[in-house]
């Protein structure tokens, strides 16, 4: 078997032609492979899955694992033998190396994610072209043909609203286009979320991209400049990502753009995980990843409730194998066909709030920041394991961390101290006091971390 991009396309049109028997053939036995090859070559799974049947076809077999458990065993982790925590860390410490090749072989990402736990992920050449082939499928069945020659006629341009300053999936993945592909690279630019709001509209107005792709809670930042006619551009397709979006959310930017709206629901992990269709559920591409909405004591969720969290497998990634991962977020697997007529598995998920924090600047008016931009600033900080900002009052900012073994506490907190008074700066916000918290980030009843809380969830 081949994983070209031909091959991966003409497969995955196979696949959906077929109807869900072929793509829960090619599940399982994608399931059989990765397990197979995990075994043989990452130690550490070779010891989780002791006692296993030789062939797996069921992830319910496979016990669930999550990040702290894979990033506290790293290099026993990974199937190729060279990959080393120190060697990842080091790659990632140098923002010159973002989107090149480690060990001249594989994209490397980091994330906090919904947990807040720093993560450090190598991803192989085969989980990038399906993620690409995947993506232009979803691309071309959102537009349509007549939406397709649309864009192809206005140039095809992509933005792409990604993190910068660090080795984040979005911008390292982009990096990486541009450095090794002359017309992908002509075709897609990459925006800053990071910029100050003015700057990154007058930056897409002179670029005026025929799809606009990134993080939901700067998309809808941008609907409001839209609406406000300060942001002048028309592009045929939107598709936020990385944080839950409401139906209203959805409607009011598909309105002030006038376009075609379709989320995407994916992580670092598998960024191809799923997309959304006309009716505002996210079909999960169920050839090459499986979900499973689980209760706290990982048993399955019924159909039509939501989740205590959910387990993801990827069955593309070789190099690091995520098997039966609990990703962390709260998900509703519809219990009857959607009404799209799309036959994937559809669900709802309501994990990764996108919430904006407002702040006052003495003008009597709000400015809007995205919690992302906070929470990148940190996650890129060395030496931060988790981390929460809490908006307490109108003006003041409290950082919570836990730090790595070894680190100098005071070194770390002047480095997020500069990081985030340098964002709020950029941003025209002054006197908002940042303080040091002496607890650590609060967890959720749940156990989970929420990573940035605006004022009106403090």
């Amino acid at each position: 078997m081949t994983d070209t991009m031909s091959w991966l396309g003409r497969d995955i049109r196979l696949a959906r032609k077929e109807g869900m028997p072929a793509i829960a053939r090619r599940q399982r036995e994608r399931l059989a492979h990765l397990v197979a090859h995990a075994r043989a070559a990452s130690p550490h799974c070779r010891e989780l899955y002791r006692g296993l049947p030789e062939r797996v076809t069921d992830p319910a077999l496979l016990p669930v694992t999550d990040k702290k458990r894979l990033m506290e065993h790293f290099d026993d982790w990974a199937t190729d033998r060279d990959i080393t925590l120190q060697k990842v860390r080091a790659f990632t410490g140098d923002p010159d190396l973002i989107g090149q090749r480690f060990l001249g072989k594989y994209l490397v990402a980091t994330t906090s994610g919904t947990s807040g736990r720093r993560g450090l992920f190598v991803l192989d050449d085969r989980s990038m072209n399906v993620g690409a082939a995947l993506g232009t499928r979803a691309l071309t069945s959102c537009l349509g043909t007549a939406g397709t020659l649309r864009a192809a006629v206005r140039g095809g341009r992509f933005a792409q609203l990604v993190a910068t300053g660090g080795h984040y999936v979005g911008y390292a993945g982009y990096s990486r286009t541009v450095r090794e592909s002359a017309v992908r690279g002509k075709l897609v630019r990459a925006f800053s979320v990071h910029v100050p709001m003015p700057e990154l509209v007058a930056r897409l107005n002179a670029y005026r991209p025929a799809v606009l792709i990134g993080y939901a809670g700067v998309i809808t930042l941008l609907a409001a400049e839209r609406e406000a006619g300060r942001l002048r551009i028309d592009p045929l397709l939107i598709q936020p990502a990385g944080e839950t979006m409401t139906a209203q959310d959805t409607a009011r930017i598909a309105n002030a753009f006038g376009s075609t709206v379709r989320t995407i629901y994916g992580a670092t992990e598998c960024t191809y995980l799923s997309n959304s269709c006309a009716e505002g559920w996210y079909h999960v591409n169920s050839d090459w990843a499986v979900l499973e909405p689980v209760e706290a004591d990982h048993s399955p969720t019924p159909p039509g409730r939501f989740s205590h969290t959910v387990l993801l497998t990827n069955l593309a990634n070789r190099v690091q194998p995520f098997l039966r991962y609990d990703l962390g977020d709260s998900v509703l697997l519809r219990p009857d066909p959607c009404p799209c007529g799309d036959p994937l598995p559809a669900l709802r998920v309501q994990g990764r709030a996108g919430d904006v924090l407002t702040f006052p600047t003495g003008r009597g008016e709000g400015v809007d920041i995205p919690p992302l931009s906070f929470g990148t600033l940190i996650d890129r900080t060395p030496g931060v394991e988790v981390f929460q900002v809490e908006q307490t009052a109108p003006a003041t900012l409290r950082v919570r961390m836990h730090l790595a073994e070894g680190v100098d506490p005071e070194r770390v907190w002047r480095a997020v101290h500069q990081e985030l008074t340098g964002l709020l700066a950029d941003q025209g916000v002054a006197d908002v006091a940042v303080e040091r918290a002496g607890e650590p980030p609060r967890q959720t009843p749940g156990g989970k971390y929420r990573t940035v809380i605006p004022l009106s969830h403090a």
